[in-house]
């Protein structure tokens, strides 16, 4: 150290000082202000990253929590929209049950009036045919027994027997 001492020049002591204050000047007047503006130019393009980024965050956060509760409405219509159809499915099942049992009540009865109908024509030919036949029969039996006079006498005197006995 004792050696800078002795080397020391105060004029270039001066100079140096000089130079180092032109250049400060310098520095100052022309590339202090730029470069100042630039860091606080960066700056305030960070601050305002930064800015952007939490808006950016918040407005991601909102969206998701909107997406959400947009899904969980939509989850609730469809639930809705399903119990709507499935009650739909029913009315139509039973309506359509309802109608095929009064259908076939409808059916059931139209079979029995037929049954009865039917039933009711054929016991009255089934009567019209007994009393043809009986009609034939006694036709028979009258002639058969009326052919002779003895017979028809005996006949005439049997129908006053049994009518005073009454």
């Amino acid at each position: 150290m004792e050696e800078l001492l002795g080397q020391f020049s105060l004029g270039l002591f001066i100079m140096q000082t000089v130079l180092f204050l032109a250049l400060v000047f310098l520095l100052k007047k022309f590339a202090w202000k730029p470069i100042l503006d630039a860091v606080n130019e960066r700056e305030e393009g960070i601050k305002n990253a930064l800015l952007s980024a939490e808006n950016a965050k918040k407005e991601m956060q909102n969206l998701k929590s909107d997406n959400e509760k947009l899904l969980a409405d939509a989850r609730v219509e469809r639930d809705l929209m399903m119990k709507d159809a499935r009650e739909i499915k029913e009315k139509m099942i039973s309506d359509a049950k309802a109608e095929a049992q009064v259908a076939g009540q409808k059916m059931i009865e139209q079979a029995k009036a037929s049954i009865e109908s039917e039933k009711n024509a054929a016991l009255a030919e089934l009567k019209a045919q007994v009393s043809t036949l009986s009609i034939d029969i006694a036709e028979k039996l009258l002639k058969e027994e009326l052919s002779n006079k003895e017979a028809q006498t005996k006949m005439v005197e049997k129908m006053l027997g049994d009518v005073k006995l009454n």
